[in-house]
């Protein structure tokens, strides 16, 4: 009973450090971009990979961390994850530019839908019923409070639909190399961030994103406040991370997934009451409260005290059971 209780407190307070961490990510961002103008999210990006990969390299250093040291095998145990962390912020940029924030809202959701799909096909982790239930009525509800909202942008969908794909990807495929433990979670932060550099440091130039921060940083625009806010940014890249690899390995991908949305909810119920730019309508109304009964029930079925087998059943999939079987030869 002690250890069930003591798992439990591990998967409700990673999952919790999560949605804690991505709010005040959020947060920080909005002031710097938004209040301080600063010019380019991608720089921004880059600076907190580079966060990471200090803090972590100088805490291996000063052996407050392990993890194994770069050698030829590590780019084929950290693969696709770098990859697929590129193309997932190519499409993020790309598809929160074309679209509206309604459809983006609505859009988002399909994330949690790909991850159900991935980890049945990639861990062979297959959702119980009560929770395809609840993932339904996230959708539903999210699709319903946006329904007279909705514009149809052929370019714009297909961003972040393939966004949904890749943050579904990355999600599973960190799980995977969690439960391999062949780099471990640090291991994983390291070097994902580590071989992300080059290529986001190549968008960065292509985009021009390097010459309007080069020309923002050395204007009278760039103030200590400004400095300030840029490290702390970057310093809760790495806090953002760390939570996000941590609920990972303590719940699931799905359940990782799930965070984001969950915690959109009761910050829009906030927004209801403590500002006044919320616009009542039913459809509106009745669409969050459906997505919030749907959070509530994923999250009740998720954690509530019986093991996680009873909750979610675990079966192989084919394409698991033979990836299982060219590991054993």
């Amino acid at each position: 009973m002690e250890s069930r209780t003591a798992s439990l407190f591990h998967r409700v307070s990673s999952a919790l450090f999560f949605g804690v961490s991505s709010i005040l990510v959020v947060f920080i961002n909005k002031i710097l971009l938004t209040n301080y103008k600063f010019p380019s999210p991608l720089t921004v990006g880059v600076g907190q990979m580079v966060a990471t990969v200090m803090i972590l390299f100088f805490a291996r250093l000063f052996r407050l961390v392990t993890f194994p040291r770069l050698d030829s095998s590590v780019p084929r145990k950290i693969f696709p994850l770098p990859i697929i962390y590129v193309l997932n912020l190519i499409c993020g940029l790309g598809g929160t530019k074309a679209i509206n924030l309604p459809m983006f809202t609505v859009l988002r959701r399909f994330s949690i839908f790909m991850t159900m799909v991935l980890e049945y096909w990639i861990l062979g982790v297959q959702a119980s019923f009560a929770v395809q239930v609840s993932v339904g009525l996230m959708i539903g509800g999210s699709i319903v409070a946006a329904f007279y909202d909705l514009a149809f942008d052929s370019y714009g969908y297909t961003l972040i639909l393939l966004n949904d794909l890749f943050t579904a990807a990355q999600g599973v495929y960190t799980k995977q190399k969690l439960d391999a433990k062949d780099l471990g979670k640090y291991g994983i932060m390291y070097y994902n961030c580590l071989f992300m550099l080059v290529p986001a440091v190549f968008m960065l130039i292509y985009t021009d994103e390097f010459e309007k921060s080069y020309i923002f940083i050395t204007s009278d625009q760039m103030l200590p406040g400004v400095w300030f806010c840029f490290i702390v940014s970057c310093v809760c890249g790495f806090i953002l991370n760390f939570s996000q690899v941590l609920c990972t390995s303590y719940n699931s991908a799905l359940t990782t997934t799930c965070v984001g949305p969950i915690k959109n909810l009761f910050v829009t119920y906030a927004g209801m009451f403590s500002s006044g730019d919320y616009l009542f309508s039913w459809t509106n109304f009745i669409g969050i409260n459906i997505s919030t009964f749907g959070s509530i029930l994923y999250t009740y079925v998720t954690f509530r005290t019986k093991s996680t087998a009873s909750n979610r059943l675990i079966t192989i999939s084919p394409k698991a059971k033979e990836a299982e079987r060219q590991t054993l030869l």
